[in-house]
């Protein structure tokens, strides 16, 4: 899943996308690197963002959906938005990529069960600007598939089809970085789940972190790196999918990968 960020102020490539024409190209362009479908999102989700309202969402995304599949893409749209997943799915996408898992609007459960779209579900405590300071877990693996688990139960009394669930544990959503390195050492607790895995590290604060040198955060465009060390061990552990900025570095480390996988099945 390649990502096209719609906004000004994402933390790794805020305002880059902003104008409709050069996001469509950047869309086409994470396709011809390998992305097998284009998160296209309008809104903010770093660490401390505000909300925009729903016609600045909507202004934003519609446009860069239709582009993208006029052009034949698969598009997600990545919304917390009932309203603004209803009208990217009639602009042509194919998935609701919900970071809050339905909980900031829970209209977003009816529109997926109407439409039968497949929908990933993240774990999810608060908002962005709030969300770090609700990182108490008694243990964070248990604490986070229980709660994931709950977002999955709300969505199906929904109405919505369990066949077209994803989950995704969420890493950097109400989580330390500590919190999250451990999450993916244990990938296999949410493949258990019986859903397709999503995995979002890309880029993300923890890998700075890690890579730092005397002090100094790695910058976030030189993360790819590691966030593809991190897709070969997502993709080895069972994930469905792994949503990145540059997909080339990923794509390869996903046949990796799954060439291992072909052999171990032997």
């Amino acid at each position: 899943m390649g990502v096209v960020n719609v906004t000004p102020d994402s933390f790794s490539d805020g305002g880059k996308w902003l104008d409709a024409d050069t996001a469509i190209r950047h869309g086409l362009d994470l396709v011809e690197q390998g992305a097998d479908l284009v998160d296209v999102g309008g809104e903010s989700t770093r660490p401390g963002a505000l909300r925009i309202d729903e016609d600045e969402e909507l202004r934003r995304v519609l446009p860069v959906i239709e582009g993208l599949v006029a052009e034949g893409v698969v598009v997600s749209v990545d919304t917390m938005r009932a309203a603004v997943a209803q009208r990217s799915l009639e602009a042509g996408a194919a998935l609701i990529n919900d970071v809050s898992g339905g909980r900031a609007d829970p209209r977003m459960r009816a529109v997926a069960a109407e439409t039968d779209a497949p929908i990933v579900l993240m774990h999810w405590r608060e908002h962005s600007d709030v969300m770090q300071q609700h990182t108490s877990y008694d243990d964070v693996v248990a604490d986070v598939r229980a709660e994931l688990g709950q977002q999955v139960d709300a969505a199906i009394a929904a109405g919505v089809d369990p066949a077209r669930i994803v989950v995704d544990p969420g890493l950097g959503f109400s989580k330390t970085g500590e919190h999250n390195w451990i999450v993916l050492a244990h990938l296999d607790a949410f493949v258990e789940m019986g859903f397709p895995l999503l995995v979002a590290a890309s880029r993300k604060r923890f890998l700075g972190d890690l890579l730092s040198r005397d002090g100094a955060l790695r910058p976030v465009d030189g993360r790819d790196a590691a966030t593809a060390a991190v897709t070969a061990l997502a993709a080895a552990a069972g994930a469905w999918c792994i949503r990145v900025h540059d997909p080339a570095p990923s794509a390869d480390a996903v046949r990796v990968a799954a060439r291992l996988r072909q052999e171990g099945l032997r």
